[in-house]
């Protein structure tokens, strides 16, 4: 990696990050996440409460690079076959032919992905985990680069179904949006009731600065970031300490240890260094194992959650000092 190299990097990512945030009022973390995602060849589950800016902040990130993008509305109706496409009798060519689904995207943007059923939220998994879609037997690769950014309301929400945990696991990271600050709403409510009529969010302020081949460049650099041993072995020390920590009766699988070093990776480069420190590491924690942790019955009965559970073993796991 030469400092030319690196420093081009920066300056695209310095970049990417403005032109969302001008669309995108605050959510400096949730932002920096989403865009870490990228970098690392991740997908992202955001959840938050109707009306947080889930899907604008999604479109907003599409809009910055000249890939294809596709929006799948997940409602209770919507079946497998709607997301990754299905086999028809051509009549004029007597034979049957492939119809590609929305899912033949680079950007996918699922939409309250926990409103349709598990059969369908499980027509992802192959498509997230092998980058292939299999239809009539035949795999169908993905292009490159691919990520799926889903949106969901919170569980107790009426009429949602829970992801099963196979489906969580291929979430990179889960990403919690919560309520703006008093400044950065009162930014919003100026920026929508300014001049436009009706109160739709608009990216098209966001300009589309890098095709799918940087991308893909980007995250090839991001791979090569290097990571001391120490720090390595921070990382690994925590997804451990999740399996014998007295709040979860399930604990993160090395999974989460790969992916915690993988958005680490990517936070180092948004804040412009070519190596880990222990911080990024605590910074990626939470959006990496939350959704791969489960609560004991008991920890659950006392209110606490995920995110408290796992904040109380961070300061509990010894970080390099060297």
């Amino acid at each position: 990696m030469t400092p030319e190299r690196f420093n081009q990097a920066v300056e695209i990512v310095r970049r990417l990050r403005e032109e969302i945030g001008r669309a995108v009022v605050g959510q400096t973390d949730t932002v920096n996440t989403a865009l870490a995602s990228l970098l690392a060849g991740g997908h992202v589950l955001l959840e938050g409460v109707p009306g947080l800016g889930k899907t604008l902040l999604v479109r907003a990130l599409a809009k910055t690079f000249s890939g294809q993008f596709a929006r799948i509305q997940f409602t209770p109706d919507l079946m497998p076959a709607d997301v990754t496409g299905h086999a028809f009798l051509d009549m004029k060519e007597h034979r049957f032919t492939i119809r590609r689904g929305p899912i033949f995207a680079n950007l996918v943007l699922a939409d309250e992905i926990n409103r349709a059923p598990a059969k369908t939220q499980a027509a992802l998994l192959e498509a997230m985990q092998e980058r292939q879609v299999t239809i009539e037997g035949e795999a169908n690769p993905l292009p490159s680069p691919f990520m799926v950014l889903a949106t969901q309301n919170p569980i107790d929400q009426e009429g949602t179904y829970p992801l099963p945990e196979a489906q969580l696991d291929r979430f990179l990271v889960k990403v919690l949006i919560d309520y703006p600050t008093e400044a950065e709403e009162l930014a919003l409510v100026k920026q929508i009731t300014g001049s436009q009529i009706g109160d739709a969010l608009d990216v098209n302020a966001v300009g589309t600065l890098i095709k799918p081949e940087t991308v893909l460049a980007l995250q090839q650099l991001v791979a090569e970031i290097a990571v001391d041993e120490q720090v390595l072995d921070y990382a690994v020390r925590i997804v451990r300490a999740t399996r014998d920590w007295p709040g979860f009766s399930i604990g993160a699988s090395p999974r989460g240890a790969i992916a915690l070093v993988r958005v680490a990776r990517a936070l180092a480069l948004i804040a412009g260094r070519d190596f880990v420190t222990p911080d990024e590491i605590k910074q990626a924690a939470l959006p990496v194992l939350r959704h791969r942790v489960a609560l004991a019955p008991e920890a659950e009965l006392e209110g606490i959650t995920a995110d408290r559970a796992l904040a109380g073993l961070l300061e509990q796991i010894a970080a390099p000092r060297a």
